[in-house]
C-alpha cells in the first residue's frame, strides 16, 4: 500500500484501503441475464486518453448513451445493498448502494465484446507514437499494465451513489486471483488497474486523485474526473495506487460498473 504520508492531503486523516474486493460477495459464482452490450462505438473510433501517464486513462464513449440507459434500468432491478454506516477497521467510509457478483461470462463480455481488449493490448492512445516497432510496443504494453494482460476480474461490482452519498479518500488494493475463461486453463494472476464505467451524469460525484508531492512540485493540484455517461476510467492500483475519493453526489444518481484489469503473475 502507498505510504501513509498521502494522508497529508486528506481532510479526514488516515486514508484507508478499500476492503479486499474478493470478499463479501453478495452473489458468488452466480450469473444473471445481463443486457446485450450493444450498440457500441467501433474500437477503431476509440482510444485511451491519458489524464496522467502510467496512472489514469479515460475512454470517452466506451458505452453509448442508449446502452447506459439500458444498463441503469436493468441494474436498478437488482437487489442492491446499502453499505454499513460504520466501516470495518482499515476501510474507508463509503455510503452507497452496491451489488456484487462473480461472473466469468460477463467479465469476458466486457473485455472482448467492447473496445477494451483492443485498447489495452495495443495501448492505443490519442498521442500514440506510431514509430515504435511491434516488439517495443509489446514491451511497452506489459510495462504499462504491470504484466501480460489477460482480461477482467470476474468480480463484478455495481455502485449507485444517490444524492448525499460518497466514498472517502482511500487506496485500491491489488488482489491475487485465479483467472479463468472458456479459451484457456486457469492461470495464476493478479489485478493491477481499476476499471470504472460511468453509466450516468450527475452533479458532484467526481473521482478525485491526489498526486504525491515531488521535489519539483511540492503542492500538486488534485486531478478531478467528473462522471460522464458512457466514459470508462482506468487507474493503477496496488502499491502504486494514488490516494483518491468519490466526492459527494449533489444532485441525481451516479451509477458505476466496476471491475479490474487482470495480468499474468
Amino acid at each position: 500500500m502507498p505510504p501513509k504520508s498521502k494522508s497529508k492531503k486528506d481532510p479526514q486523516p488516515n486514508p484507508k484501503s478499500t476492503a479486499n474486493s474478493n470478499n463479501n460477495t453478495s452473489n458468488a459464482n452466480n450469473t444473471i441475464n445481463w443486457p446485450p452490450l450493444r450498440p457500441l462505438v467501433s474500437p477503431s473510433d476509440l482510444s485511451l486518453t491519458p489524464l496522467l501517464h502510467d496512472q489514469i486513462y479515460l475512454i470517452p464513449n466506451y458505452f453509448t448513451a442508449n446502452l447506459c440507459k439500458t444498463y441503469v434500468s436493468f441494474l436498478a432491478s437488482l437487489p442492491l445493498i446499502t453499505t454499513p454506516g460504520k466501516p470495518k477497521r482499515d476501510e474507508a467510509v463509503r455510503v452507497n448502494d452496491r451489488f456484487q457478483i462473480q461472473d466469468d461470462v460477463f467479465a469476458e463480455m466486457l473485455w472482448s465484446s467492447t473496445a477494451l481488449r483492443e485498447l489495452v493490448l495495443t495501448g492505443r492512445m490519442e498521442d500514440d507514437d506510431y514509430d515504435q516497432d511491434e516488439g517495443e510496443k509489446r514491451r511497452s504494453v506489459k510495462e504499462m499494465w504491470g504484466g501480460e494482460p489477460l482480461g477482467l476480474n470476474s468480480n463484478i461490482r455495481v455502485y449507485r451513489y444517490k444524492t448525499g452519498q460518497f466514498f472517502a479518500q482511500h487506496y485500491d488494493d491489488t488482489n491475487a486471483v485465479t483467472f479463468t475463461n472458456k479459451h484457456t486453463p486457469p492461470v495464476q494472476a493478479r489485478t493491477t488497474w481499476t476499471l470504472l464505467i460511468y453509466l450516468s451524469n450527475c452533479a458532484g460525484g467526481e473521482t478525485v486523485f491526489y498526486p504525491e508531492p515531488t521535489r519539483w512540485n511540492r503542492n500538486p493540484e488534485p486531478i478531478s474526473v467528473a462522471p460522464g455517461m458512457g466514459m470508462a476510467l482506468l487507474h493503477r492500483h496496488g502499491d502504486r495506487c494514488m490516494l483518491h475519493e468519490g466526492k459527494e453526489v449533489l444532485n441525481g444518481e451516479k451509477w458505476v460498473l466496476r471491475s479490474d484489469l487482470v495480468v499474468e503473475r
